[in-house]
């Protein structure tokens, strides 16, 4: 197993970047220079009310009203205004890792221990994270690479508990007759995402995902993160289950600094056979917050 010690030696104590240090220059610009259609692939869910959630670590996403036009042109009205100017704001509640979202490295603990060599103690306190939050994640722009595993055992998708192996990813890779390179996005395809908002009780009670093996195979390629179809990239339950609980979660976020985006929607991809693309993520800088929605996309 991947040795907490060295992996935040690599980039010294107390960094916060982790993997967002594989982003280099020459990765983004040979993304870029990738696109030959312009053709842009959305890979996110809509966040609406009943978004599924892990309860009770997750609460639910609740949007209303706080000010709407018709109070907005009455308030206008009684302060001399004729041209009936409204304008609708919205107050919303949800935790940070509602619908498609990226964890921040700071978003795990292996006992006390977090990235970077840091202590949950010192580094979790009332207003968030102090220096792991997602304000920290580098702005992603690399070579994304899709792999559908949904097929392995002869239906359209895996079953939840269904851990995919190492030998899985490399195998699946060997068909597709692609190689990872360092600074890639790895986006794993199981089929699970055919029950978000559809089944949500489904897609939340377990599902099939990468196991501790294929997690440590892929941090060592020097992936800068690993995304998947379902709520936490990893199979639940756990091949050691109940005996050991999210060790991928410890391994990729605690251990190599690697980033974990969840709830990613890859059937357009799988369509129309897209193994390699240009990827481009933009987490949004919530001081503090373990993690945040996003909108990736790939681009060809």
């Amino acid at each position: 197993m991947t040795n907490c010690i060295h992996d935040h030696a690599r980039w010294g104590a107390g960094d916060q970047l982790g993997a967002g240090h594989l982003l280099t220059a020459e990765n983004t610009l040979a993304a870029l220079g990738s696109v030959k259609q312009g053709r842009i692939y959305d890979l996110s869910h809509v966040i609406e009310m009943g978004a599924p959630k892990i309860e009770p670590v997750q609460l639910p996403y609740v949007i209303t009203s706080s000010a709407t036009s018709a109070n907005g042109i009455k308030r206008r009205r009684e302060m001399g205004a004729e041209n009936d100017a409204g304008s609708n704001l919205e107050r919303i509640e949800m935790t940070t890792h509602v619908g498609t979202h990226i964890d921040a490295l700071g978003h795990f603990t292996k006992g006390d221990a977090m990235y970077g060599g840091r202590s949950a103690t010192d580094e979790v306190g009332d207003w968030g994270l102090e220096n792991l939050g997602i304000e920290n994640a580098p702005s992603i722009i690399t070579r994304g690479v899709c792999i559908d595993v949904s097929g392995l055992d002869g239906g359209d998708h895996l079953e939840a508990g269904r851990a995919v192996t190492r030998d899985d990813l490399e195998r699946t890779l060997d068909t597709a007759d692609v190689g990872l390179q360092p600074g890639d996005v790895f986006c794993v395809n199981t089929g699970w995402g055919r029950f978000f908002m559809k089944d949500n009780d489904r897609y939340v009670s377990g599902e099939p995902g990468i196991e501790i093996g294929a997690a440590e195979w892929l941090t060592g390629q020097d992936v800068a993160a690993i995304c998947c179809d379902n709520m936490a990239i990893e199979v639940l339950p756990g091949t050691e289950h109940p005996k050991i609980s999210m060790p991928v979660h410890q391994h990729a976020l605690v251990e190599a600094g690697v980033y974990l985006v969840e709830n990613l929607v890859m059937d357009e991809l799988v369509r129309d056979a897209v193994t390699t693309f240009c990827f481009i993520l933009l987490p949004t800088k919530y001081k503090g917050a373990t993690g945040c929605p996003v909108r990736p996309v790939a681009i060809v």
